[in-house]
């Protein structure tokens, strides 16, 4: 079994080898009381049946595989995005060594984040001195300018105070009184990671604004506010602000972690790097207006701006695909009066005729999708101007007017006339839908390779492919710095949805002989 230093391998293929293969199997039989292969191979037909499906569907009191994340993990994404910001979460260390693995694996970059270590005792008699120490440390250690404060299940269940404890930390001296602060409770035991972003980025806009609109006046800063909401595509950040410079609109991004969570390798180590400073946040309520860009994920930091900011929060969807960026720029021009741009308009016609160009491969193409509910609804939308068929669709955390909205848009096309619309479902319902319902595709995260193992192993001709869109992508690089919002990420996606279906169709023709008649040159 010892390696050769000239020929070290990997699991794969060193794992094939008879002797791993032997071993396998002793501790399989001797250790794990595995089941004859025929009974596994038997339940496994069984879990794929129309049968399965109506039992599956019909479980209440169980998740396999939740198609979300957890409020917490949300919270974090937020406070990155907020120069010289550490995010802070009151709990055990486990939860905050899952949300910094979580972004590590996505962003393959070190993500600065703390906790104050909640054990036993502070499930018991509660976590103020845990905070106290945590906050008077992590500013000492660390010299944030501002440190955001999130929740874990521990300190809900028992119900600590975090207004209180900060408050407490502060009247003690662990941390000076005017140093910046902002909170917010975020229970992993309800919502979801979007929650999560949506309560944190309510906490820190209260923070910096709630008592001080006095000498706030709407519009006198002439900037549009943008709210990118839960957003680990780092290009979309890039891509918003590039389309609002060339109108000539003066933009505030409110978070922008693009900049944490890109470092460059130049040997320089940066825990902080980028952001939205505390002062733009505190002047966002002089803007224009504000524009959130996942407005179903953002309901409770829009119902602060309309309340406080005064702000009309103008009803756009997720500028993905064509008509959703027309809609988007649109708004912009209306609220500023700068009108659209040669180059946007040029970049429109390019997107439009890559949709020509490609219409023909992705016409009538079936795909079953999953993913968070702004960059579901935002994909169904371009997946029906190209003419493809969403057949299934799933969010886990969606309401049921998300459902409704869905349902809606579906129904006003003509390629969305067979689709259903799941919410409140997972992943295992997911894999039940891919059999009984095959689609051409799935679109979703990195999760759904699984399901396309389990495909794959009833059939060749069962196979469902994963087009790897959304988050977390775990097990590819670099796609988190793509764009999917605007004309350039519409022209991403397309990209990818097109080049993925000749791929597969390469794949399904290359056999020399038999059905090589169709292995094109030229597609």
């Amino acid at each position: 079994m010892s390696q050769a230093v000239e020929d070290i391998k990997p699991s794969y293929p060193l794992f094939l080898e008879e002797e791993y293969k032997e071993t396998l199997s002793r501790k399989q039989e001797m250790f794990e009381e595995k089941f004859p292969q025929q009974k596994i191979e038997e339940v496994f037909d069984w879990t794929t049946t129309e049968a399965y499906r109506e039992i599956n569907f019909n479980r209440e009191a169980l998740t396999v595989n939740p198609a979300k994340a957890c409020q917490p993990l949300g919270a974090v994404l937020c406070a990155l995005g907020f120069e010289k910001t550490l995010p802070y979460v009151h709990g055990s260390q486990g939860c905050v060594a899952y949300f910094r693995t979580y972004f590590n694996r996505h962003f393959k970059e070190p993500i600065a984040c703390v906790s104050d270590s909640m054990t036993e005792d502070a499930a018991v008699f509660g976590g103020q001195k845990n905070m106290f120490a945590g906050l008077e440390n992590a500013k000492a250690l660390y010299q944030p300018e501002m440190i955001a404060v999130s929740t874990t299940c521990m300190a809900e269940v028992i119900g600590d105070d975090l207004n209180a404890f900060i408050g407490n930390a502060k009247k003690e001296g662990y941390i000076e009184q005017d140093f910046p602060v902002p909170f917010a409770h975020t229970p992993s035991f309800v919502g979801s990671h979007t929650t999560g972003w949506d309560n944190m980025f309510e906490g820190i806009q209260r923070y910096f604004t709630l008592n001080y609109m006095d000498d706030k006046e709407v519009g006198s800063n002439g900037r549009i506010n943008i709210v990118p909401g839960f957003e680990t595509y780092l290009g979309n950040y890039r891509v918003m602000k590039r389309m609002l410079a060339e109108m000539d609109v003066k933009c505030t991004l409110l978070c922008d972690p693009t900049d944490v969570l890109d470092t460059p390798a130049d040997g320089e180590f940066r825990m902080f790097d980028g952001g939205t400073s505390i002062d733009e946040m505190k002047d966002a309520p002089n803007a224009i207006d504000t524009l959130y860009l996942q407005p179903w994920q953002s309901v409770k930091s829009r119902k602060f701006t309309k309340a406080t900011w005064k702000h009309p929060a103008s009803e756009i969807a997720i500028p993905m695909g064509l008509a959703a960026t027309d809609d988007f720029l649109m708004k912009v021009s209306e609220l500023t009066g700068k009108p659209i741009p040669d180059s946007l308009t040029r970049e429109r016609g390019i997107l439009v005729d890559m949709m020509t160009d490609s219409h023909a491969w992705l016409h009538g193409k079936k795909f079953g999708l999953y993913g968070d509910a702004d960059f579901v609804m935002g994909l169904t939308r371009f997946l029906l101007e190209l003419g493809a068929e969403p057949t299934q669709i799933l969010c886990h955390h969606a309401n049921k007017r998300w459902r409704k909205a869905m349902l809606e848009l579906l129904a006003a096309s003509p390629y969305g006339q067979s689709s259903e619309v799941h919410i409140g479902r997972d992943l295992w319902h997911f894999r039940s839908l891919m059999f009984t319902d095959k689609p051409d595709f799935m679109i979703g995260n990195s999760y759904g390779k699984f399901i396309q193992r389990d495909t794959l192993h009833k059939g060749k001709e069962y196979e469902v492919p994963l087009i790897r869109l959304g988050f977390p992508i775990f097990d590819r690089h670099h796609m988190h710095r793509d764009t999917t919002l605007g004309y350039e990420g519409a022209m991403y996606m397309l990209k990818t949805l097109v080049n993925t279906v000749l791929e597969r169709l390469d794949e399904e023709t290359r056999g020399m002989g038999t059905t090589d008649y169709n292995y094109d040159l030229i597609r």
